[in-house]
């Protein structure tokens, strides 16, 4: 039987812009280090993502020293340094509302022109709290701006399956994984509850259900029919298709792309 191994590990910095593609990282216990550290908020301090705005998965974020750079086409590129207490905002990520630091007018001003709506970016700061769904985590377990869960883990012979159903190829990069993993059989990962990487163990705790995100081409920010016409068809629980699984970490550690992967549960 192959072994199931980190084929890929990647991070969103700025919820719902660009992924960074990495071959090591440290893992937190908001998960990935830098992922999803930022994020966009309207005027009314909620966040903004790729279901009101698609045009946001063509900005490119690149770490920089004490911040970020964003790039996108057409508009010069724009360095934030990561922002400190003095402009605090109650920001709203679905239902939780959380405090965060505001990255200034130049920021705001750089995303409301390339994405045509008025916005500000904001950093979700080391010292803040926002608790994972308790019906599936720990009293502790934190997240920063992510959907609900600080890992997200997918297999690349999941995406095979669903390519081969559909018949024109997407790629991982549509479902917006921090780790992807091989050696496994299709959808084996939804039978997984404990998994161990090097010595860092983590609990898979819940299927993910996927929204219209997947369905935007990241290159060209169109949108389409696929994947979740083919999900619907086989990867459908009540109203809802599922493709992924949401992971917590039980430790901090280093995990690399190569490393094996051992199934606990």
């Amino acid at each position: 039987m192959p072994e199931i191994i980190v084929s890929e590990l990647a991070i969103y910095p700025v919820k719902s812009l660009g992924q960074i593609t990495l071959t090591t990282s440290t893992l937190e216990t908001f998960g990935l280090q830098h992922d999803r550290r930022w994020m966009v908020i309207d005027t009314n301090q909620h966040m903004l993502t790729q279901r009101q705005q698609s045009r946001m998965c063509l900005i490119q974020v690149t770490l920089a020293t004490n911040g970020i750079l964003l790039t996108a086409p057409g508009i010069t590129d724009l360095e934030v340094r990561q922002p400190d207490s003095i402009d605090k905002r109650q920001v709203t990520v679905w239902k939780d509302t959380c405090t965060a630091y505001d990255a200034g007018d130049a920021a705001a001003s750089w995303l409301s022109k390339f994405l045509n709506v008025p916005c500000r970016l904001v950093y979700f700061p080391d010292d803040e709290f926002r608790a994972v769904d308790p019906n599936y985590a720990k009293a502790g377990d934190k997240t920063a701006f992510s959907d609900g869960f600080p890992i997200l883990l997918t297999s690349i012979a999941s995406l095979d399956d669903l390519n081969n159903k559909i018949g024109v190829p997407l790629s991982m990069q549509r479902f917006r994984p921090n780790i992807v993993v091989s050696g496994n059989t299709a959808y084996a990962e939804d039978n997984w509850k404990r998994i161990k990487i090097g010595d860092i163990t983590m609990r898979v705790v819940k299927p993910c259900s996927r929204c219209i995100i997947p369905s935007i081409d990241p290159q060209t920010a169109d949108r389409g029919e696929q994947p979740t016409r083919a999900l619907v068809q086989y990867r459908k629980k009540g109203n809802k298709v599922f493709f992924g699984q949401n992971v917590i970490t039980d430790k901090a550690g280093i995990i690399s792309v190569g490393m094996p992967i051992e199934i606990l549960e």
